[in-house]
């Protein structure tokens, strides 16, 4: 009899427990501000104004620009046909001293971890290089690969493979 009373209020505080102070069929919370930026009461909201970046339309790199380098199966040459593609990140990292990049190295799934990563290093520092080359100077470029931990497309086939062999050129 004990243990059924014990049982019992253990099943009790338990339920007790997990209910929710939270009413699901309350309307939800809406935004009192209107005209003006008052609320309901009158008073100021108290949410700071956001302060536009001048800079904000260079803030995602150089407009019209791609930003993958594809690559051959098991290779980290630049292809000439991506040569346009670097000019322009070139171009605006030159005029734009201030601005930081990191160059991405990625691979499809086939082949080991290690090799993978070692892979997709050497993708991002030949595209690095080219930068380098063409002006860039080294402080603004940081090269690292995540190997083929994050494939921009799922699957199995050749199609999926070539799309996840890349260089990805990310602004910071």
């Amino acid at each position: 009899m004990l243990k059924r009373t014990i049982y019992s209020l253990a099943i009790v505080a338990f339920i007790a427990g997990c209910s929710s102070g939270t009413k699901l069929n309350d309307t939800p919370v809406v935004d009192g501000a209107g005209a003006g930026g008052m609320g309901r009461s009158g008073s100021a909201s108290g949410v700071a104004p956001v302060t536009i970046d001048p800079n904000a339309q260079n803030a995602a790199g150089p407009v019209g620009v791609a930003r993958i380098v594809y690559f051959d199966y098991d290779s980290y040459t630049v292809k000439p046909e991506y040569q346009s593609l670097i000019d322009g990140h070139a171009r605006f990292l030159k005029a734009n001293p201030q601005r930081r990049v990191s160059i991405e190295g990625h691979t499809d799934d086939r082949g080991g971890r290690e090799y993978n990563l070692a892979l997709g290093q050497k993708r991002s520092e030949a595209v690095r290089r080219a930068l380098n080359l063409l002006g860039v100077n080294d402080s603004q470029v940081e090269a690292v690969s995540f190997g083929k931990e994050k494939p921009a497309v799922q699957g199995a086939g050749e199609a999926a493979f070539a799309q996840n062999r890349r260089a990805e050129v990310t602004y910071r």
